[in-house]
């Protein structure tokens, strides 16, 4: 199988290049040629395999240039009893007849993006074996919060590799912060800029976009890459999720075979919801994909007119890893349904000079049928952590809740089919400790952020990660900070 770029169909290469190269030259995302179709015998085959075997099943569909063997020592690394507390890796929680919860928060960082972000580092360094590639690799990461940990940690002393992570100085949790700063690894570096995570998402394409650059850079020895869901690699492992909660509910005999499933997802960069919108598109049997956002809803307001627009006010969260105003992910979406790469580049050209673009209704209206879209403001989260907390015993995070909400509002329209509804749970409750306490009602006073983990314990059945009680006495190894201006600046410095 090979992969193009959204913005020019002929730019075609490798999976393996894919993986390496991140981003396409013309400043597209690469999508796959075809998108993989499964059949009833597959998904029963996935059935009884557990979730290492179900990702191997998904994976080798798309990564045809990789042999069996390679596929499998990947996932074999990735997803183990040693980095994930859960041997299930994705379990599925009933809090009702009808409602799920899907935590993907059980690995090393305690966040989803451990679910692809475990997995990335050893497919990178696997194409870079069978490419012969002889330049080392730069990855570079924006971080709204949740990736640049998963990233540092995935990275963490990979041969070739160097990673450079750039978050938003005032925009991230507390945890979510030092989780960053004390990361160890011989070729990790972590800045802090001054601006929110649309600079630095938006600051880094145009230093993969300059070709000037680039060739310094190449010259130096380095090849840049991303490790944010712009990757297909990041994005492909997100896939294996929604077709094993599908097997779960099989399993558990809430469903049978073909019978459809909603799925509700918090949304930023709008790559969690895409691959499930993959996973549609192969066969799985999802009804829709509920696209939940926070009061930075600038992906409702598109679902329901067509015109992206990110001029608006930015609004800092309790749930920091939605606050983005531009959706990188939605150019693969708005590819896939167009299959137009002269309109994708030209709404992109769009967004980049004026801010906002509008897709023709046809589009619009095939968007529709699939998505539903809908925000949750900031007294709507915090209500609906304690409702969960008071009805059913749960403990959530603010992004679980957003998304717990939105399902909430679907269920009570007139389009709900009473079907299974599952809620993707991206964060354990435990990273984000001032505002789930603030929502039961538990003063804190000046209780710093380990305090606070211990507080919660009393109203949380899970246990405190082990990677966020350490952080107590970690180190603080990374001060930087610099200007949305010069992150090139302290890229050359962090590469010399």
């Amino acid at each position: 199988m090979k992969y193009n770029s959204t913005r020019d169909k002929n730019n075609r290469i490798s999976a393996a290049q894919t993986i390496i190269k991140g981003i396409a030259e013309d400043g597209g995302l690469f999508v796959p040629e075809k998108i993989p179709q499964t059949d009833d015998a597959f998904l029963s085959e996935m059935l009884t395999c557990s979730y290492q075997e179900r990702a191997f099943k998904i994976l080798s569909l798309y990564l045809t240039d990789y042999t069996d063997e390679e596929i499998k020592e990947c996932i074999k690394k990735a997803y183990t009893d040693q980095k994930f507390d859960d041997e299930s890796i994705a379990p599925l929680i009933k809090l009702s007849d009808e409602q799920y919860i899907l935590e993907l928060w059980h690995g090393p960082t305690s966040a989803f993006k451990d679910m692809a972000l475990q997995l990335l580092p050893q497919l990178m360094s696997t194409a870079l074996q069978k490419t012969k590639q002889k330049n080392d690799v730069a990855i570079l990461v924006a971080t709204s919060g949740d990736t640049g940990k998963a990233a540092l940690e995935g990275f963490r002393n990979v041969e070739k590799i160097k990673i450079i992570v750039f978050y938003p100085q005032q925009g991230v949790s507390d945890i979510q912060r030092r989780q960053m700063i004390t990361q160890k690894g011989a070729n990790v570096d972590v800045i802090a800029i001054e601006g929110n995570f649309d600079d630095a998402q938006s600051g880094l394409k145009k230093i993969f976009n300059d070709k000037v650059f680039n060739k310094e850079l190449a010259e130096k020895g380095y090849e840049l890459s991303s490790a944010n869901s712009i990757n297909w690699g990041r994005l492909l492992p997100q896939i294996v999720y929604y077709f094993s909660a599908y097997c779960d509910l099989v399993n558990k005999k809430v469903i049978r075979p073909g019978d459809k499933v909603d799925f509700t997802v918090p949304t930023g960069n709008f790559g969690d919801i895409l691959a499930g919108y993959y996973a549609r598109k192969m066969g799985l049997p999802i009804n829709k994909l509920i696209c939940a956002s926070n009061t930075n809803n600038v992906l409702t307001d598109f679902f329901a007119t067509g015109t992206y627009d990110k001029n608006r006010k930015f609004f800092k969260t309790i749930s920091p890893s939605m606050d983005i105003l531009i959706s990188s992910n939605l150019e693969r979406l708005l590819y896939h349904v167009t299959e137009d790469d002269r309109k994708i580049d030209e709404w992109m050209n769009k967004l980049s000079a004026n801010g906002h673009y509008t897709i023709d209704s046809s589009y619009l209206s095939q968007l529709q049928e699939i998505f539903i879209a809908d925000w949750v403001d900031e007294k709507e989260t915090l209500a609906t952590i304690r409702i969960l907390h008071d009805t059913y015993g749960y403990t959530a995070d603010p992004h679980t809740a957003v998304a717990w909400q939105a399902a909430q509002n679907y269920r009570e329209t007139a389009d709900y089919k009473k079907i299974p509804m599952v809620v993707l749970s991206t964060a354990s409750p435990y990273k984000f400790n001032d505002s789930v306490l603030a929502a039961l009602g538990i003063d804190i006073g000046d209780a710093d952020e380990f305090t606070q983990l211990d507080i919660l314990k009393k109203y949380n059945k899970s246990a405190i990660p082990a990677g966020l009680s350490s952080l107590k006495t970690a180190s603080i190894l990374h001060k930087k900070i610099c200007a949305k201006e010069n992150m090139a600046v302290e890229i050359r410095n962090c590469l010399k």
